[in-house]
């Protein structure tokens, strides 16, 4: 196949098109060119899509959940393999030469670029990635099931690990908004022993019986009180609103954790909910760290990935369910006809 088609957003607030290309694209040195299975759909998307995070200029192909088969290889690509399953995140590229780069903090790089927003993404049938930034995937998850493993999981990851070392001796963890990364999320905390209290929006019974289903000990509406003060939250939700509201169940030297790329405005609270330390910090981004650390305990655990799965010709129709709240878990495009688990 030479001819391949795209979804591209050509301006924020302006509907996806699909177009069409004559020609394969070629990978540069240390790049590897991508034959698309599929790609996650994810709430960073709708805010490139709506404009929350700026427009970078020019036609934006999104996606960064992006699970394919490598096709072609760059100069200088080692460790790779044509035919080799691979997966690609948010974090597409960075400089290395940096002062946050070189301290381990490349998720702060202020030269990165990312997938999806800057370097085209993968809502199509073909892409290309940095050799550096893509990662093999646990073979006992299908490709529409890795696909949610690659941000949802990197983030949730990230901010779970983020709220055990800063508040320690975490038993009760609270997530608001139980979505793709919750669900992965809420399920890697229970199986390690902690009790995991799920706060939906008012009212979404769907999301709540898929997180009684996946083990959460209280699941109810991010307006009710759990059962019990929480040792730490993770706000996965973009509604800065929540931000007092957690802060209000937190236990002393508790941490809220907003995960989020993107969120509206806090609004002012009583300095009393901060007091008696307890701390809110913000998760950006992820490292190559951050996605090996997730991709083992992946492997190990047996995690239940939940996902609508959509055509790559309804990537509109899915934004819009998932700006609606109209399903559970996690959106995926299917770009090419689905494979059954890798072995």
């Amino acid at each position: 196949m030479t001819r391949w088609s795209a979804m591209e957003l050509p301006a924020a607030g302006r509907p996806l098109q699909q177009v069409w290309r004559e020609r394969l694209p070629r990978p540069g040195a240390g790049q590897v060119r991508i034959a698309v299975s599929c790609c996650g759909v994810c709430r960073t998307d709708l805010h490139i899509v709506d404009g929350e995070l700026r427009h970078p200029g020019h036609p934006v192909v999104p996606g960064h959940e992006i699970v394919g088969r490598i096709t072609a290889l760059g100069r200088g690509v080692d460790g790779l393999a044509c035919g080799d399953r691979v997966g690609v995140p948010w974090l597409g590229w960075t400089c290395g030469r940096c002062s946050e780069c070189r301290a381990g903090r490349e998720n702060l790089c202020p030269r990165a670029r990312f997938t999806g927003w800057q370097i085209a993404g993968g809502y199509a049938e073909q892409c290309i990635a940095d050799a550096r930034y893509v990662f093999k995937l646990p073979a006992r998850y299908s490709d529409a099931e890795a696909a949610p493993l690659l941000c949802a999981g990197f983030i949730g990851w990230r901010a779970y690990a983020m709220a055990l070392a800063l508040a320690q001796d975490v038993r009760r963890i609270g997530l608001y908004g139980f979505g793709a990364a919750a669900h992965l999320i809420a399920q890697v905390a229970a199986q390690r022993g902690q009790q995991v209290f799920a706060f939906t929006r008012a009212g979404d019974a769907a999301a709540q019986a898929l997180a009684r289903q996946l083990g959460v000990r209280w699941a109810g509406g991010s307006d009710e009180a759990p059962p019990a003060p929480l040792d730490a939250a993770i706000l996965f939700a973009p509604v800065g609103a929540l931000v007092p509201a957690a802060l209000a169940v937190l236990r002393p030297a508790g941490v809220v954790v907003c995960a989020g790329i993107h969120m509206s405005d806090i609004p002012s609270f009583p300095y009393a909910l901060l007091w008696r330390e307890r701390r809110i910090v913000s998760v950006a981004n992820l490292t190559r760290a951050d996605g090996d650390e997730f991709m083992r305990v992946a492997a190990e655990l047996p995690l239940v990935v939940h996902h609508v799965s959509y055509p790559l010709a309804d990537a509109e129709r899915a934004l819009a369910d998932l700006r609606a709240g109209r399903f559970a878990g996690a959106a995926v495009l299917q770009v090419q006809p689905p494979t059954s688990v890798a072995t």
